[in-house]
């Protein structure tokens, strides 16, 4: 299995810097284990969207799958709160 790349939305490094430092590790982490399994157990295609999820914690990471050219378009990462408001 090849690993796919992993495309970062530009204001993804904001979000990561605003978030209490016990998670930032956590968060880097499970994405970058997306490259290597974009389909993750405990990941989730979102309701109405094209868009999938996975859960680090009490935060959510959103992206995007692109089979045809193997690449992972996170989306936005937040509070398992508000993250899905304004999709």
């Amino acid at each position: 299995m090849s690993d796919w790349t992993v495309n970062y939305h530009r204001d993804l490094e904001k979000e990561i810097r605003r978030l209490p430092r016990q998670y930032i590790r956590r968060i880097l982490e499970a994405i970058e284990n997306l490259a290597l399994n974009p389909y993750p157990p405990s990941s989730k295609k979102t309701q109405g969207h094209d868009l999938w999820r996975v859960r680090v914690g009490v935060y959510r990471i959103l992206y995007q799958i692109d089979e045809e050219n193997q690449v992972i378009n996170t989306y936005r990462l937040g509070h398992r709160r508000g993250v899905y408001r304004n999709l």
